[in-house]
């Protein structure tokens, strides 16, 4: 087979000749260690979701603020009774050295903050209720 190639603006026409077919599947060569077939184990499903499961799914979204992302309470900007406006810094996350503002989706009153500083949070998880 003949190619033609271009190294620094001059044209060179080479042949080559193909050794190995491409479509046939090779194993990779990881040097001279022993090839370890991998094992998985599975566990086993929950049999019910937990009460407090239940309960987050049985809330009403306007009255609750979720964590947008999974990490760590650095600061908490609110408490129970406190009345907040639309955008006010409710608390800070962090997650991956990056920090995330949690702010008030609109006006009212916080019932309850549902994590201090230094907790871990997850995604979605509920931080803030209001009234």
């Amino acid at each position: 087979m003949k190619l033609q190639i271009g190294i620094d603006g001059k044209k060179y026409e080479v042949e080559i000749e193909v050794v190995e077919d491409d479509a046939a599947p090779r194993m990779p060569n990881y040097g001279p260690y022993p090839i370890v077939p991998a094992t998985v184990q599975s566990t086993p499903a929950p049999s019910a979701p937990s009460s407090s499961a239940v309960a987050e799914e049985n809330v009403d979204e306007e009255k609750v603020c979720r964590s947008p992302v999974a990490g760590v309470v650095i600061k908490v900007s609110v408490e129970p009774g406190q009345a907040i406006q639309a955008n006010d810094l409710m608390m800070v996350l962090e997650a991956m050295k990056m920090e995330t503002n949690v702010t008030a989706p609109g006006p009212g009153k916080v019932k309850s903050v549902k994590v201090a500083t230094g907790d871990p949070v997850k995604v979605n998880q509920i931080v803030v209720e209001f009234e």
